[in-house]
Order: C-alpha cells, then sequence, then structure tokens
C-alpha cells in the first residue's frame, strides 16, 4: 500500500493500515485538518467548500465520507458529484466557496485516488499550506468539533460542467465559427471517467460535425492505464484512421491533461498540446509563457519567435501557477498536456484546451499532422526508477552532475542538466514513488544516448 502527501495532494491506494494507504482514518484526519486551516480566514463566517470527483470506483464512497467530514466540521458542502478537475477549480469562486476539494488521482491507475486541495481562489494550496495541513493532520485527535446545532449543510450543484463550457465559449479567441466551417470529425476517448460527460457537449457546442465517442461511460473501469500516453492510445489511433476522423483527443480520468492524435493516427505529442494552443494565443497577443523545467524547449522557442519571453518552474502545477503570476504570463502550463489560460482561471485545463487547439486548427486550413510539423522538432525520452528503502537520491544527482561536466547545473527542482541540443532532468515525482528521468534532443538517436548515459550512471 501506498500513501503520499505532496503538493499534488494526498494520494494513495486503497486500503491497508492507516498511515500505509488511503484509509478512512486518512481521509477524515487530512479533511479535518484542511477545514481547520480554512476556518482560520473566515472571520467567523460559515465555512463553504466545494466537492467534485472523477469516475472512479472508489469515488462515490470516498465522496460521502469527505462531505459527511466536512459538515461534522461545521462546512457548508456543495457537492457536483461527477465533475472535473477544472470545473471544480472554477467553481470554488463561483458559488464564494472558501476552499474546494477534488477526488480524482488524475493518470494513476483505478486502484487510487486523492484528495487534490484548493484555496478560496479555485487554485492548489501552496507548498507552505500543505505543509501546515500535514502537520495538523497529526493532531486531528484534538481538534474540538461543533456540536449538532453547528453541523454544515449539504446541497448539489449539477450544472458546474454546463457553465464551465459557456466560460470557455465566451473566452474571444475560440472561434466556433471557423470550427463550424472545417466541418471536423473528431474522436475522443474518455477512459470511462468524467471527459465523457464533458467533451460531447463541448465539442457539439463548437460546432463539430461528427464526434465519435470512445470510452464514454463514466464507470470507472479503465479501458488501458489512464495515462493519455501514445502506447495507451492505439484504439484511439486505430478508429480515427478508419473512420477518416480529422483528428483525436484523449484526456486523463480528471480531465486536466490533453494529448492529440493526427488524421493519420500518429502522435501530435503531448508535449506539443501547450505548444500549439500558446502559438496560437502569441499570434494575437504576444506575451510570456511559463512551462516546468522537464518540458520541451519548444515552447521557449514559439514564443521568442513571437517576441516573448520564457520561464521555466519547478514541476507541479502549483509552482508553475506562481511563475507565471510572477513573469505576467498570457498562457502556461506542463508538458505532460496540461494547458493554463489565467484568461479563464489558473488551472490546467484540457477542455479549454481542446476549444483552442480546435480554433487554431480550423483558422490555419491545415490538417493536424501539418500543424504539428510547423513546430520546432524535438524528441523527449521519458524513463523511470522505482524507489525502495536502498535509493539514495541525493548520491544518484551528485554521480550524474560529476558525469556530465560540460553541462549547465540548475538545482531547482531536482536535478537538470542542460546542454547545447538537449537536457536530461531526474526528480522525485509527486503522485509516485519513482525517480522521473527525461531527456530531450533534436534527434531521437540523441534524446536516446543521454538517457543511456543516464542510466547507466544511475545503475553502474
Amino acid at each position: 500500500m501506498t500513501l503520499i502527501t505532496s503538493i499534488s495532494g494526498i494520494r494513495g491506494t486503497l486500503g491497508g493500515l492507516p498511515g500505509t494507504g488511503l484509509t478512512p482514518p486518512d481521509i477524515v484526519k487530512f479533511v479535518t485538518a484542511f477545514t481547520g486551516m480554512l476556518k482560520e480566514r473566515t472571520a467567523g463566517t460559515t465555512l463553504r467548500v466545494v466537492v467534485g470527483r472523477d469516475g472512479r470506483a472508489s469515488g462515490a464512497a470516498l465522496s460521502r465520507m469527505v462531505c459527511g467530514t466536512l459538515q461534522f466540521c461545521g462546512a457548508d458542502v456543495i457537492d457536483l458529484g461527477l465533475s472535473t478537475t477544472p470545473t471544480v477549480e472554477l467553481a470554488v469562486p463561483w458559488h464564494h466557496a472558501h476552499g474546494g476539494i477534488i477526488l480524482t488521482a488524475s493518470h494513476n491507475p483505478a486502484e487510487w485516488n486523492a484528495l487534490k486541495l484548493l484555496n478560496e481562489s479555485g487554485e492548489f494550496i501552496s507548498e507552505a499550506e500543505g505543509n501546515r495541513i500535514l502537520q495538523s493532520a497529526q493532531e486531528a485527535d484534538q481538534m474540538l468539533f461543533p456540536d449538532n446545532r453547528s453541523l454544515g449543510s449539504y446541497t448539489t450543484d449539477t450544472s458546474a460542467i454546463t457553465r464551465h463550457i459557456e466560460a470557455i465559449l465566451r473566452l474571444p479567441m475560440v472561434n466556433r465559427e471557423a470550427v463550424r466551417r472545417r466541418n471536423f470529425t473528431v474522436a475522443f476517448d474518455a477512459v470511462n471517467s468524467t471527459g465523457g460527460i464533458a467533451l460531447p457537449p463541448l465539442l457539439e457546442a463548437l460546432g463539430v460535425q461528427r464526434v465519435i465517442a470512445l470510452n464514454d461511460n463514466p464507470d470507472g473501469r479503465f479501458s488501458h492505464n489512464p495515462e493519455p500516453l501514445p502506447e495507451h492510445l492505439t484504439d484511439l489511433a486505430g478508429i480515427i484512421v478508419r473512420e477518416k476522423a480529422d483528428l483525436g483527443f484523449a484526456v486523463d480520468p480528471d480531465v486536466d491533461r490533453l494529448a492529440i492524435i493526427s488524421e493519420d493516427g500518429t502522435p501530435f505529442g503531448e508535449e506539443y498540446t501547450l505548444v500549439a494552443v500558446a502559438d496560437y494565443i502569441l499570434k494575437s497577443n504576444p506575451g510570456n509563457t511559463v512551462s516546468n523545467l522537464s518540458s520541451s524547449r519548444a515552447l521557449r522557442d514559439v514564443t521568442l519567435r513571437h517576441g516573448g519571453r520564457y520561464h521555466a518552474a519547478a514541476v507541479g502545477e502549483v509552482n508553475v501557477v506562481a511563475a507565471m503570476k510572477e513573469h505576467r504570463a498570457i498562457i502556461g502550463g506542463e508538458g505532460n498536456g496540461g494547458v493554463i489560460l489565467p484568461e479563464l482561471h489558473y488551472g490546467r485545463d484540457a477542455l479549454a484546451g481542446i476549444a483552442l487547439f480546435l480554433s487554431h486548427l480550423a483558422t490555419t486550413g491545415l490538417s493536424c499532422s501539418a500543424l504539428r510539423k510547423s513546430y520546432p522538432n524535438y524528441f523527449i525520452r521519458k524513463n523511470r526508477v522505482v524507489l525502495d528503502a536502498r535509493t539514495r537520491v541525493e548520491e544518484m544527482f551528485n554521480r550524474l552532475e560529476k558525469a556530465f561536466p560540460e553541462a549547465e547545473v540548475n538545482r531547482t527542482d531536482g536535478l537538470k542538466l542542460d546542454f547545447d541540443k538537449g537536457w536530461i532532468h531526474l526528480r522525485k515525482s509527486n503522485t509516485e514513488p519513482i525517480i522521473r528521468i527525461y531527456s530531450e534532443a533534436t534527434s531521437e538517436t540523441e534524446a536516446e544516448a543521454l538517457a543511456q548515459r543516464a542510466m547507466e550512471v544511475i545503475n553502474p
């Protein structure tokens, strides 16, 4: 069993002993600690918290426990039910709530679930706030709970996804008329989670002529590994080719990551989702961009081409958002297919990414594969090393730094080694007990060679 606490939330596999997995006692103590932190900011007003979940089989039971705990802590609950992470993020300020909880383990397999915690702006809480909650959780049994006269209320909101789509359609850069004129046929894979609820009405509202749905029943029975990587999207690629679709979209279970498949069945590349959408935004509104240290250099190249400045942040949405605010970026995100558009909200949003990408594709008149060829060509390799009690992470980083004396060293987040024509980035994952090892270069051979050199140093 596994329990991971980080800036990406409280995440774990279901079951086991308390403290070793995501169990009822763990859920109650973390929700109680989060509520306690929020209460400090309410100045005596009744606490209000928005809750939403993805389609995982454990989600309904987890939601009932979370909502009940919030009520016993004196908080009024607005339950969105089956929803998406970006929808919950938007709903927090809509409801003038003091915070939000998203029940999703994102790209992790079905045996995982998690509590993702939001502040009053609908943004992920900071690392400092997260640390306070972790400390408070250890003292949750000392918390004074209200009596039955002060229990929180419970209401539902079933219109949040519709309102989310309406907000996207109001974005000036979303060109519904151009999309309608292209008569697109679009396939999508929602991995049997809440993308199956959100994508059909969005695509219809955008004017997509024909929609082909794959794995759209949000029952949480993931039809394949839920991370939207090319090796998991072969069924989507096949149906695109067979049905002569113009392109396909794949989302993860909570719909904050977006992967694209071109009309010929080839991956557009999850690193290039943000690149393409940023290119579209920057054409009309030049400005600065941000992505994390593990993202492709292609965003930097496109940003510079449009006269803006590119900045890199530590991995993790909260870190990217902080850097976007600092550098007044007009678009940013992560190379895992996460698009953040501040004009809408400071959160990764696959629904917004779909609307903007289709607008971009429609206005260029290009095919999806031709659009991909218009961008700088980088090749990235993503490897991992499983952590165990014997792993000495800092020693591993030191060996690598010595093995590449020609590299520019960045210790902002793990270890990044920059070269003239590529880079290597190693860091502990926020969501799994692994070290991620990413390498990028201008050819597949060079990217693979960098990865191999790094792995040889790590595993001599």
